[in-house]
């Protein structure tokens, strides 16, 4: 059974930082791309970053990029997102996908 679990998520001000972590299993983890999405109330999911199999190669939306890093640790079969300098623009609930499979989705909220 392919499973992918977020976590990390919460309550943090504004400039504030968290890490969100996407654990992957029942599958070749190592094989493939993981994306990061992410959903706002009322908006539709949008793109916030991907990784490379072997970690080589990332993307990240105009939005997040200089504050987001997205790295990942094949031998713990997790990719992490570090979100850093976070707006309240950055409130929604964050996903992880690869072999297109999505997580549940763990929520951000910024707000003082």
């Amino acid at each position: 059974q392919v499973l992918l679990a977020e976590s990390g998520g919460g309550l943090v001000q504004p400039g504030g930082s968290l890490r969100l972590s996407c654990a992957g299993s029942g599958f070749s983890f190592s094989l493939y791309t993981i994306y990061w999405y992410r959903q706002a109330p009322g908006k539709e999911r949008e793109f916030v970053a991907f990784i490379s199999h072997i970690g080589d190669a990332t993307n990240y939306a105009d939005s997040v990029k200089g504050r987001f890093t997205i790295s990942r640790d094949n031998a713990k079969n997790t990719v992490s997102l570090q979100l850093n300098r976070l707006e309240p623009e950055d409130t929604a609930v964050y996903y992880c996908k690869g072999f297109g499979h999505w997580g549940q989705g763990t929520q951000v909220t910024v707000s003082s």
